[in-house]
């Protein structure tokens, strides 16, 4: 195992040498030399349309993606590959969840709980599937902190209740919440809990068995890989009963004029060509994941994100959102600058060479939430996401950059 210092910042050709803080990598990561070169080598040595030839360069194509789709399994924990489908993103993955699963099995007078903390990818498909199937939409809301308490889920919980649907890492306010419990609380009322697992399947080591969800998601792209390839993964008594959620090539067994006999899973849910490319991108980020181990990415994203948030509390005027504790933000702070427009906040940074995000994140809810609950006016915020490749330094500018924004706006 390789020793996790400032050094793997030398692995990333973006920001190698440059003057730059990259600090914005919950809305994507950047991409190890490994990962390039990985996609790099498909396209000039292996390139062909896999699952579709007999050919050499087809069958290897067709070895990378499976053999991509076989490291999936292995990094979350699934009991097989046939399990892990692949998607262009977490997003997508959310859909083809509410399309198949949500169409097939949701009926009028059901209930689906989405907690407040959700991105919008995990809301908009089921307020949607509630609405065309007349099912009830009910909100699973936290308090100031940002806590999801397992006792206020079991209060709302019914034996209506069909879908529990939540993230583990919230990419707000980086809380962690015990997806375990929620899922026995949904099994307890014969619910499927739905997962959002974007945030945390390259900050902390995840198991979907031990977690017993039925279906989890997350995307290549916020865990070193490239963009347009994503993970749903699902308990195959659930994938086998499903419908595809796409039609076309690849996804079918026999058509003929007045029958069709779908594809076995996963390939019934990938129809068309597939992102061999990416996917051979996907399992070198997962290697390169393993090279270092959660037990060091875990221990250095949390010891930067306490030098953030209790470098934050120092400064006056601002506002951290959710916790006030650096062990309940787990590589992600929003922070408001009284006074001062997110975006303007944002815009500051990046005259400096710090890389945030402003805005409501694809969260609004839970602004609005917490807006609500601490007496202010609705607003977005500037959020700080960190990676295993950044460092103290970089967080040292990003507080004294902070510190100086209200003065710079002209605000004593």
């Amino acid at each position: 195992m390789r020793v996790l210092n400032d050094n793997v910042r030398k692995l990333f050709p973006l920001i190698n040498g440059k003057d730059i803080a990259y600090l914005d990598n919950g809305a994507t990561t950047q991409k190890p030399k490994s990962v390039l070169a990985a996609v790099d080598d498909y396209y000039k040595a292996h390139n062909a349309n896999p699952l579709r030839g007999i050919y050499e360069l087809s069958v290897e194509a067709t070895d990378i993606y499976e053999n991509a789709r076989q490291a999936v399994a292995d990094f979350i924990g699934a009991q097989s590959s046939d399990e892990i489908i692949f998607t262009r993103n977490t997003s997508e993955s959310m859909n083809l969840v509410a399309y198949s699963y949500g169409r097939s099995r949701i009926k009028a007078g059901d209930e689906i709980i989405v907690s407040v903390a959700e991105h919008h990818s995990n809301i908009l498909p089921w307020k949607m599937i509630a609405e065309e199937k007349g099912a009830t939409l009910k909100f699973f809301d936290c308090g100031t902190d940002g806590k999801l308490e397992p006792d206020r889920l079991r209060e709302i919980v019914s034996e209506k209740t069909a879908i529990i649907a939540i993230t583990q890492v919230s990419n707000v306010i980086g809380r962690i919440n015990d997806i375990k419990e929620m899922a026995r609380i949904a099994h307890s009322v014969g619910a499927v809990i739905v997962a959002d697992g974007a945030q945390s399947v390259a900050h902390i080591q995840v198991d979907v068995k031990e977690l017993d969800v039925d279906f989890f998601a997350f995307s290549g792209h916020k865990m070193y890989a490239p963009m347009g390839i994503g993970v749903l993964y699902g308990k195959r008594k659930f994938l086998e009963e499903m419908p595809p959620f796409m039609y076309g090539g690849e996804m079918i067994e026999s058509v003929t004029k007045d029958r069709t006999i779908y594809a076995d899973i996963p390939h019934k849910f990938e129809a068309g060509t597939v992102n061999a490319g990416a996917a051979a991108g996907l399992k070198a980020a997962i290697d390169f994941i393993h090279e270092y181990g959660f037990e060091q990415i875990v221990a250095r994203e949390n010891a930067l994100s306490a030098i953030a948030v209790e470098g934050m509390s120092e400064i006056p005027h601002v506002e951290i959102i959710g916790s006030q504790k650096a062990c309940h933000h787990h590589g992600i702070v929003a922070f408001r600058v009284e006074g001062v427009h997110p975006h303007d906040v944002a815009q500051i940074f990046a005259d400096e060479g710090v890389c945030v995000r402003a805005g409501h994140h694809c969260a609004e809810p839970l602004h609005r939430h917490l807006a609500e609950l601490s007496g202010i006016k609705a607003t977005p915020s500037t959020r700080l996401s960190i990676a295993m490749y950044n460092t103290e330094g970089e967080i040292k500018r990003f507080l004294e950059v902070l510190s100086e924004i209200r003065g710079r706006m002209g605000i004593k």
